[in-house]
């Protein structure tokens, strides 16, 4: 059942202007500003998710409680490109990442795909998450520990190239500019059944890794980009939205077998 909000939890702030793209995450009981004045979260309390808060000049925000894909648009601070819902949703379901699953991921980057590994595996499950350069995992973890969800993340600052201290990953995602230098340490940590899952950005990068993919236990490889085009919700006149974020990444997944 839906609760009303308290303080100090976190909140999606969207104008009531369907025009207006720009999304903020703040805190109940916080002050927020924008240009359309000063608004006091904190008469949010006791009110359930969809009210409106109204600032000292009288302009309006709808509240609502934010999704995973709302933390990784609107609340992660970056300094990596991140990866985006569009393949991180593709991403859960193909690779069956499920409350209770132990999932090993490299790098942390900006923390994206941390926070939603971390959603999905719930209290059950853990993520382990790699970085080799320290102001990544620290940036990572400041991204984990706003959404409240440092419990169900370690991070460990180490090059792969020395392993994983992990086995028996039910999902390994290597997020990396070469990870057909990781194959073995990767197969090391998942799973006989388990899913690894590649994150590149070029067509140069998805052959290497394949290449490397045929000398190990792996079947069942897919290669696939997803494109996402918004459209202006307006009934009137229905069209595309003028940009979109076409090609992101590849993704390649495939499945190891029974040793």
């Amino acid at each position: 059942m839906p609760k009303p909000f308290e303080l100090g939890d976190w909140v999606l702030l969207v104008p009531t202007d369907p025009e207006k793209q720009q999304r903020w995450i703040a805190k109940v009981g916080e002050k927020f500003s924008t240009a359309e004045g000063v608004f006091d979260l904190g008469s949010l309390v006791g009110k359930m998710p969809g009210a409106t808060v109204e600032s000292h000049l009288g302009q309006k925000l709808f509240a609502f409680r934010p999704t995973p894909a709302d933390w990784v648009l609107h609340a992660v601070k970056r300094q990596t490109q991140v990866t985006y819902p569009k393949e991180m949703g593709y991403i859960l379901v193909r690779a069956g990442v499920v409350p209770g699953s132990i999932v090993v991921e490299s790098g942390s980057g900006s923390g994206a795909s941390t926070l939603m590994f971390a959603f999905a595996v719930g209290d059950e499950g853990h993520v382990f998450s790699y970085e080799r350069r320290p102001e990544f995992s620290e940036l990572a973890q400041l991204n984990v520990e706003r959404a409240g969800l440092s419990h169900r993340v370690t991070f460990k600052v180490r090059d792969i190239a020395d392993g994983f201290d992990e086995r028996e990953a039910d999902v390994v995602f290597l997020d990396v500019r070469e990870p057909w230098l990781y194959m073995r340490q990767a197969m090391e940590a998942l799973s006989d059944g388990g899913t690894l899952v590649v994150l590149v950005p070029t067509t140069n990068q998805v052959s290497e890794t394949l290449r490397a993919m045929q000398t190990q236990p792996l079947v069942d490889i897919e290669v696939c980009e997803l494109l996402l085009r918004h459209y202006k919700p307006n009934p009137e006149r229905l069209r595309p939205e003028d940009r979109m974020v076409a090609h992101t990444a590849f993704l390649i997944f495939a499945r190891k077998i029974a040793r």
